[in-house]
């Protein structure tokens, strides 16, 4: 099959043809149809994450069809399917729990196993795959990867976002855009931090109540100022110092606090801890969302409960995934790219 590997660190990938992978006994082969191209994978590009090294085969935001299935797969050759970034093993306590998403013995496709840069993606634990909507295409589909289903994740099972409240979110990436239209959907009033002018007012066009252009003025006083008081929820879209204490520090007094971005390297950063303790913040940690949670985001997407089409901002080639990571280097567009053309 046809395949984008890393090779070396912040160099294009190497498109090359490489073996078609092993069905697993309890999971599946899937035909890619597409693949989110993502800031995580950014990260294992420049060698930030310890499961990327030479020969990995990234992806993990991605939907495809059934080509083969396992002796013990729970599904069969022809559904089209979408997969959650991170498979739980379903046997475990925290799987029986509900929380698929902090198993132990999880597996993540394109970090430590064959992701879906390529034209097929070996799929264990396929209990975790999900019937995608012929109403729903695979490009949007694996645009909901790990940035809309996080972010869900994010607003209602940890940060428990109500109506009329403010969330902050800063980053607008496919993440900080997520954020942005599902916390409308929720009631929130938003406002949106980033230092690009043009995705700034692509998210006002999108339904922000305010913008703040953290290159122009102090993040959090700007927020303060247009709260009245603070944010009760602010989400930290970038995995960088700067941004997760400016998260912290536009909160209002026992406001929470939710990290989505991915710190790099060794993850470690200072942040202000005089902030969260005098005002008795909530301080939460997220990745991801659990399986059985993926029926009812699809459902509220199908009737039309938010409109996720603006985070889908271009279809590129395998060969052209290059050129996504390296933008990423430096200020992006607004929306997010998907690969859809595996033969180019």
């Amino acid at each position: 099959m046809r395949a984008a590997v890393v090779r070396e660190f912040n160099e294009d990938l190497s498109i090359e043809t490489v073996d078609d992978p092993i069905c697993p006994d309890n999971g599946v082969v899937l035909e890619v149809a597409a693949c989110g191209v993502c800031r995580s994978d950014y990260h294992g590009w420049t060698g930030g994450h310890p499961k990327v090294q030479n020969g990995s085969i990234m992806g993990h935001e991605y939907c495809g069809t059934v080509v083969e299935a396992g002796s013990k797969a729970k599904h069969k050759v022809g559904d089209r399917l979408i997969a959650p970034f991170i498979l739980g093993c379903g046997t475990c306590v925290a799987c029986h729990t509900g929380l698929s998403n902090t198993c132990a013995h999880q597996i993540v496709p394109g970090f430590g196993t064959p992701g879906a840069y390529a034209e097929y993606v070996a799929v264990p634990y396929d209990h975790n795959l999900v019937h995608l909507p012929a109403s729903i295409s695979p490009a949007l589909a694996a645009g909901l990867g790990c940035r809309v289903t996080t972010a869900w994740h994010a607003l209602t099972d940890r940060a428990n976002v109500k109506a009329g409240e403010w969330v902050a979110v800063h980053g607008t990436g496919g993440i900080g855009l997520s954020v942005l239209l599902l916390a409308k959907m929720l009631g929130a009033r938003v406002v949106v931090v980033d230092i690009v002018d043009e995705k700034l007012e692509h998210a006002r066009l999108h339904g922000a109540d305010a913008t703040v252009n953290a290159a122009n003025e102090d993040v959090a006083t700007a927020i303060h100022e247009i709260t009245g008081g603070g944010a009760q929820v602010s989400i930290e879209a970038l995995g960088i110092e700067a941004t997760t204490n400016a998260s912290v520090e536009c909160l209002a007094i026992l406001g929470r606090h939710v990290q989505v971005g991915m710190p790099a390297g060794s993850g470690q950063m200072r942040v202000n801890m005089r902030a969260i303790y005098s005002k008795q913040l909530a301080f939460f940690g997220t990745r991801g969302m659990p399986s059985w949670k993926y029926p009812d985001l699809l459902g509220m997407i199908e009737r039309g409960d938010v409109d996720i089409r603006p985070m889908l901002a271009r279809e590129v080639s395998l060969s052209a995934a290059s050129g996504e990571l390296r933008a990423m280097n430096g200020p992006t567009p607004p929306g997010t790219a998907v690969i859809t053309d595996f033969q180019h």
